[in-house]
């Protein structure tokens, strides 16, 4: 665990519109999944990270140039 792996996973939650699509609907199965593919995340730091905003993380991805986003094309593969 390091504080290196929450600012990935808010950076993956701002960056990437699938990811943030399902943190919305879900956030604490989306972070699990986070922790699957290797996040270190404390039991703490998933308790606040689910807390966050959906919207604003929304409004925040949305201030972004878009060359920095990642994009679910309708119908794609979950990533």
């Amino acid at each position: 665990m390091c504080q290196c792996d929450v600012e990935r996973a808010i950076g993956k939650l701002v960056t990437d519109e699938g990811l943030r699509r399902r943190f919305a609907a879900d956030p604490a199965a989306t972070l699990r999944g986070l922790v699957a593919v290797g996040f270190e995340l404390t039991p703490c730091e998933l308790q606040a990270l689910a807390v966050l905003d959906p919207r604003r993380l929304a409004h925040f991805a949305n201030q972004l140039d878009a060359r920095i986003q990642k994009v679910e094309l309708p119908g794609g593969p979950p990533s």
